[in-house]
Parts: C-alpha cells; sequence; structure tokens
C-alpha cells in the first residue's frame, strides 16, 4: 500500500473511535497493543522528527492521548529490552520483577481471566509457561532477544497448550503483522473482548530493513541529534566493548551515523506501513469503535547521542519511549507527566473495567491525566541501569550518578533537553547536587534496590576506543559485517 492511503486508513479507524460525542459502544473494550523494538522517543515524525517517514503512527498520535514523558525504569543487564517487558507485563518496578514472569500475574493474564480473548505475536522474551498461562492464542512468536529479521525463528501455539516446529520464511515485521490481521479477521463487534499484543522486533539491529527502504532516505541529507558525538567522554561502563556499541567503529562520523539511521528509519517506515494494514483491519472488521489502541516501545537507543548507540546507560534517549493511546473514552491531548511503561497495566485494566484498576501494581492509573482530573502522578522518576548507573530527576532537573567512578552528571532538561551541558562540577549547584543525591538514596530504598552509590575503589574513566574489539555477533548479515566491521 501507498503510504498515503496508510494515512487515510489510520486516520479513518481513530477518528471515529476517538469521537467524544459518540455513544459509547457496548460491553468492554478490545485493547490492541502495538510494541516497538529499541525505538528512540524522537523516532516518530509526529514527535519532531524532521525526516522519519510514519504516516500511520502520526496520524494515530494526532487523535490519541501522547504521553511525551514515558521512560523504563531501567535493567539488570545489557538486554534492557528484557527487564522492560517483564515490568510492562506486571505491573511492577525492576527489583521486584524478573525477565521470565513465571511468579506473578501477568497483563494478558489478567485479560484472560476477566474472560478476554488474549492473543499474542512476536517477540516475547520472556518464558515459554509465561506465555502459555497469558494468552488463549498465539501465532509466530518468537522466543528471544533479536535476530536477523530475515530469518527470525518463530513457533506457533496449538490448541492442546503445546507449539509447532521453529520455521523462519519470511520478514520479521511482515509476519507478525500477518499473523495479527488474521487473528483480527477471526473477530467480530459480537464475539468477546480481545486483547492483541503485537511485538515487533524493528527497529531493533540487525539494521536490515527490506529491499527499498532504506533507499526511501538519502543519507546524506538525515539529520542527526544535536547531542550526537564522535565517543562518549568516559567510560560510563567497564564492557564498553558490549555488543550494541561495536556495531559502528569510533569516532562516531557524521557519515557512519547517516548510514545506520536510514537503515534504521527504513525499519521504522516498514513497521509503519505493517501497522497500516493492522489498523485497516481492525476499521473493516467493524471493531475499531470499540477498541483502545496502544503504541509504545521498549525503551529508546542512543544511534549516535553522546558517542552511544546502544541503550545501556540512562540518557533519554534511551531510557525514553513514544506512549500513545487511542480509542472510546480517550481524547486527544499530550501530557510531560513523567510516568513508567509499567504504568499501562493499572491503566488499561482501569479503561476496561470503568473503575477497577489492577490494584497488585506499582504501577499508576493514567487515566485521570488522560481525563484532565490531573497534571501529574509523580514528582521523581528513578532510573538503573545494573549496579553501573543511577539517575533521578524531576521536571527539570537530572542526576546521573556512576558509582564505580565517583563520578556525577547534572542536567538541565528545561534549558538542556539533550544532556550536553554538564553543570554537575558548578559550585553553584553544589547544593543541588547534594540534595538529588541523598533523593536518589531515598528512591534506591523505596524500590528495593541493593546497589551502593559509592565504591571504595573507583575504576578509571579513560577508555582508548581504538583499542575495543569489535566482533560481530552471530545475527548480524554478511552484508552488515562487510560493511561496518571492517579494520
Amino acid at each position: 500500500m501507498r503510504a498515503s492511503s496508510l494515512l487515510a486508513f489510520a486516520l479513518l479507524i481513530t477518528a471515529s473511535a476517538c469521537t467524544p460525542e459518540d455513544a459509547a459502544p457496548e460491553g468492554p473494550p478490545n485493547i490492541l497493543f502495538l510494541f516497538s523494538d529499541d525505538q528512540r522517543p524522537d523516532a516518530m515524525g509526529a514527535y519532531g522528527n524532521p525526516d522519519v517517514q510514519t504516516p500511520v503512527l502520526d496520524s494515530l498520535a494526532a487523535v490519541a492521548f501522547n504521553f511525551r514523558e514515558a521512560h523504563i525504569m531501567g535493567a539488570h543487564h545489557g538486554a534492557v529490552c528484557a527487564p522492560s517487558r517483564a515490568m510492562l507485563m506486571s505491573g511492577r518496578s525492576l527489583f521486584r520483577v524478573y525477565d521470565n514472569l513465571d511468579t506473578v500475574r501477568t497483563m494478558p493474564q489478567w485479560f484472560r481471566e476477566q474472560g478476554y480473548v488474549t492473543f499474542g505475536t512476536g517477540k516475547w522474551h520472556q518464558s515459554r509457561s509465561s506465555f502459555e498461562r497469558s494468552f488463549t492464542e498465539g501465532e509466530h512468536i518468537f522466543f528471544g532477544g533479536m535476530g536477523d529479521h530475515d530469518a527470525t525463528t518463530m513457533q506457533d501455539l496449538l490448541p492442546d497448550r503445546t507449539y509447532t516446529d521453529p520455521d523462519s520464511l519470511g520478514f520479521s515485521t511482515t509476519r507478525f503483522a500477518d499473523a495479527a490481521v488474521a487473528f483480527l479477521e477471526r473477530q467480530t463487534p459480537s464475539t468477546a473482548p480481545f486483547f492483541a499484543y503485537v511485538s515487533f522486533t524493528a527497529p531493533h539491529d540487525p539494521r536490515t530493513p527490506p529491499p527499498g527502504y532504506a533507499e526511501r532516505y538519502d543519507a546524506a541529507t538525515l539529520t542527526l541529534p544535536p547531542n550526537v558525538a564522535p565517543e562518549h567522554p568516559f567510560a560510563h561502563i567497564p564492557t564498553i566493548d558490549i555488543r550494541d556499541e561495536v556495531l559502528g567503529a569510533w569516532p562516531r562520523t557524521p557519515e557512519l551515523l547517516r548510514e545506520q539511521y536510514a537503515e534504521y528509519y527504513g525499519l521504522i517506515t516498514h513497521m509503519d506501513e505493517q501497522i497500516g494494514r493492522i489498523l485497516h483491519t481492525l476499521r473493516a472488521q467493524g471493531l475499531a469503535d470499540n477498541t483502545i489502541v496502544v503504541f509504545a516501545s521498549d525503551h529508546g537507543l542512543g544511534m549516535g547521542s553522546h558517542g552511544l548507540l546502544g541503550k545501556q546507560n540512562l540518557y533519554e534517549h534511551s531510557m525514553g519511549t513514544p506512549l500513545l493511546l487511542a480509542g472510546p473514552g480517550i481524547t486527544a491531548g499530550e501530557s510531560d507527566a513523567l510516568v513508567y511503561l509499567y504504568d499501562l497495566f493499572p491503566t488499561l485494566t482501569q479503561q476496561a473495567t470503568g473503575g477497577k484498576a489492577y490494584t497488585d501494581s506499582e504501577g499508576i492509573d493514567l487515566s485521570g491525566i488522560m481525563a484532565g482530573k490531573q497534571d501529574t502522578v509523580r514528582t521523581w522518576l528513578f532510573t538503573a541501569y545494573t549496579d553501573q548507573i543511577r539517575a533521578i530527576r524531576d521536571a527539570r532537573w537530572k542526576l546521573i550518578r556512576y558509582p564505580e567512578l565517583h563520578h556525577n552528571q547534572l542536567f538541565d532538561l528545561q534549558n538542556d533537553p539533550d544532556e550536553r551541558n554538564d553543570l554537575a562540577a558548578e559550585a553553584i549547584h553544589h547544593e543541588r547536587v547534594a540534595d538529588m543525591m541523598a533523593r536518589l538514596g531515598r528512591w534506591q530504598a523505596y524500590f528495593g534496590d541493593p546497589h551502593p552509590l559509592t565504591t571504595e575503589q573507583p575504576r578509571a574513566m579513560e577508555v582508548d576506543y581504538q583499542q575495543v574489539r569489535r566482533t560481530p555477533d552471530r545475527h548480524q548479515p554478511q552484508w552488515v559485517v562487510d560493511k561496518y566491521f571492517q579494520p
């Protein structure tokens, strides 16, 4: 389909679903949860990006409620997506849930218990047993963290709760959308309400969109974020050769970054078109008026900002995520309230029941913000990466602490949203840094974070990037190895 047609489809589906004067649909609403992988919060045209082509998501954002300060809490390890998804699915904070979800009730499980048909397709970076407990149906399921988009192994959940043999028969984004479309084609307004979870592996690397999609972008003319840098100014984590960071050589040149952005945006544009297919099917089946559509990502990505390619850091470009909700009872708008993705568990259960939000959650129901009854749900936002980095922020100020370095960064996000000007060493801010360090310790205790903020033997901050060993992981196709891993 042409992008203009997909834009029309998305506008068609969301316009009627979100018109306040329409009569309320009968019965509990369906939930269609669209989830991307490694998508920066600014990687949508609607969020101010001048280059990326996302007409479907842009049209959805125009009629949705947009949370412009949505974040994940962080990660226990470098595969940031697994704890992010565990928090989302459990409604619990980082140090109170672990990746496999085997010991907690999940969001789709809760909906299943309320009589919903629950369907899952795409990436499930948790255990098989938790998938079986959560979903009544599943097709084209990927039980892993990443893979070659052209060879992603997938399985279907059979009625006897066993799985088909793995196959890898097409491009991942297309196949996940195929499964979602097929599921929606089996639904009618008179069938049981459904919770459909569509979890893409795009735009996670390998940055290998289908033929023609990267070519839609003239790499030489792409606008780079203002905080790109040749390298990070210090060794923010000890394992600087982590796989995300070696996907490009140091220094990160504008030429290198623009090439990778063209490929990254190509993945996003292709995903945007596949989302258009899903939304068109929702409308064609007569389901749009009673379906809440959610779009979010599991976290952001460096892509050259601060000299980083990965998400193993606590800058806003990595901990932030797009988040929008559209559907019956939700009015278009936006908020800068500080929210976590795991706030969606109580929020969606509240929206589904009309007043009975799931209470066994650390998340906060965001319905009041969407209804214009409150401006915020929390004053401070705490984030963490392994035992290496901690951060605390409010609407304006952000402190990042590196315990093993005895090093702080302080940013004025109101005047420096790209976190380029570190103010921690300025005398005028010493009291502020001390106060935020104390707050950081209190929030650690509140969230059960056991890791200290200091060490007796600080490690060196210096790093010689030219000595970092760059070895491609097994998922990178040969052309990527040839292009980005040559000496």
